[in-house]
């Protein structure tokens, strides 16, 4: 058993190695274009959040 943990880990070594790693510049810029991207997400959802809640009071209103 322990030959067969040794074996796991000195293959996932082995694969580590072949990991095409991003430079620091391309890390930041993915980074940015995941965090603008969520932000845009976001006001989008808040605001057919807002859409849908002032819907549902006028929905209401007319019950």
């Amino acid at each position: 058993m322990f030959e067969k943990a040794m074996t796991f880990f000195k293959e996932v070594r082995a694969e580590l190695g072949k990991i095409s790693w991003p430079t620091r510049e391309e890390l930041r810029e993915t980074t940015v274009v995941v965090i603008v991207t969520v932000i845009i997400f976001t006001g989008f959802i808040a605001v057919v959040d807002q859409v849908f809640n002032v819907a549902l009071k006028e929905v209401i209103k007319l019950m």
